[in-house]
C-alpha cells in the first residue's frame, strides 16, 4: 500500500535487486564497448532549448522545456546524439573519435513498454569517418554485447536509406509496419493514402524485392572480416529509421524471443554533427534502450 507521493507518470523508484541487474549488465557491455576502441564522456542532463530544438522534426513538441530563476530557457536532454554534436562542437576531440556514453534522457511521450518518459540510453558512436569499417564495427560490437548479456539469438536487421530515395515519406512509414501489422493493413493503409489496390500491391512488392545497395554489400563483406556470424545479421529492405535524420545504413537489432522487439537502432548520420561544427562531419552510431533490454534479458 502507498503512503508516500507518488511519482510523476512515466518516472519511477529502481530498487535494489533491479539496480544491480542493471550494473551488471552495463559493466558487461561497457568491458565490450572499451575493448572495441569506444572511449567515455559525459554530458548534463540540462541544455538550453535551442540547442535541442529544431533536430528532432515532429518529436520536439516531446522535449521538456522550463525556464529557470534567471529567465534562461533550458531544457531537459531529448538523447544523447545531440548532446555528443554540441560536445564535438566544444571540444573538438581528435577524429575520428569513438565514445561510449550512459545517461537518462527525457521526453514528454505516453509511457509504453520499456519506455518510460525518463529511460537510459547506452550509446556509442565514431565520429569523423567515412569508412563502412566504422558501420561494420558498431554493428559488430552491438551484436557482440547483446550476447556477452546473455541473449542467444540477436539479429541485426539492416537496410540503407537511400532504398527508399524518392518515396514519400508517409509511405515509407506505412511499408515499414508490415512485420507488425501483417500485408493486408499495410494495403489498407496505403489504399486510405490514395493508392489503388494494385498499386499498393506493386509497391509492396518492388520494395521487397529490393536488393542491398553497394554501401550494404560492402558491409556485409566487412561484417564476415569481423567474424560476425551470418545468422547475427539480415538485409531488410523495409526497415526504416529516423527518415529525417539518417543518411545511410540503418539498423536495428531485435531479439526473437523477446516478442521480436528492437532493444537498440542506429544508423549513419552524416548531417547532425555539422550542424554545430559549421561543417559536415560523418558520423555512424548505435543506441540501446537500457530498460527494454533489461525486461528482454527477462524474457531470453
Amino acid at each position: 500500500m502507498q503512503k508516500g507521493p507518488p511519482t510523476p507518470k512515466g518516472f519511477r523508484d529502481i530498487d535494489p535487486n533491479l539496480a544491480k541487474k542493471r550494473r551488471k549488465v552495463i559493466e558487461k557491455i561497457i568491458t565490450v564497448l572499451e575493448n572495441s576502441g569506444f572511449e567515455p564522456i559525459e554530458t548534463p542532463i540540462i541544455e538550453f532549448a535551442d540547442t535541442l530544438k529544431g533536430k528532432y522534426g515532429e518529436e520536439e513538441k516531446l522535449i521538456y522545456e522550463f525556464i529557470d530563476r534567471g529567465k534562461r530557457q533550458l531544457a531537459l536532454r531529448y538523447d544523447l546524439t545531440v548532446p555528443l554534436a554540441r560536445y564535438i562542437a566544444n571540444h573538438n576531440p581528435k577524429l575520428p573519435f569513438s565514445r561510449w556514453q550512459i545517461g537518462q534522457v527525457f521526453r514528454g511521450e505516453n509511457p509504453q513498454a520499456g519506455r518510460l518518459r525518463e529511460f537510459t540510453q547506452f550509446d556509442f558512436d565514431t565520429i569523423g569517418s567515412n569508412d563502412l569499417l566504422d558501420d561494420a564495427k558498431i554493428i559488430a560490437a552491438a551484436i557482440k554485447a547483446a550476447k556477452t548479456v546473455g541473449f542467444k539469438n540477436p539479429i541485426m536487421k539492416i537496410n540503407d536509406r537511400k532504398n527508399f530515395s524518392g518515396i514519400n515519406k508517409e509511405i515509407v512509414i506505412t511499408l515499414d509496419k508490415l512485420e507488425k501489422i501483417g500485408e493486408e493493413k499495410v494495403i489498407e493503409e496505403l489504399i486510405q493514402k490514395g493508392f489503388t489496390k494494385v498499386k499498393a500491391f506493386s509497391t509492396l512488392t518492388s520494395m521487397r524485392n529490393k536488393k542491398p545497395t553497394n554501401d550494404l554489400s560492402q558491409i556485409f563483406k566487412l561484417l564476415e572480416t569481423l567474424d560476425v556470424d551470418k545468422k547475427d545479421y539480415a538485409f531488410d529492405p523495409l526497415l526504416a529509421r529516423g527518415l529525417d535524420y539518417y543518411t545511410g545504413a540503418i539498423f536495428e537489432l531485435k531479439i526473437l524471443t523477446y516478442g521480436n522487439l528492437s532493444i537498440g537502432a542506429g544508423g549513419r548520420y552524416n548531417d547532425l554533427i555539422g550542424m554545430f561544427c559549421g561543417k559536415q562531419i560523418p558520423a555512424v552510431g548505435f543506441s540501446f534502450g537500457l530498460d527494454r533490454l533489461i525486461d528482454a534479458i527477462g524474457e531470453n
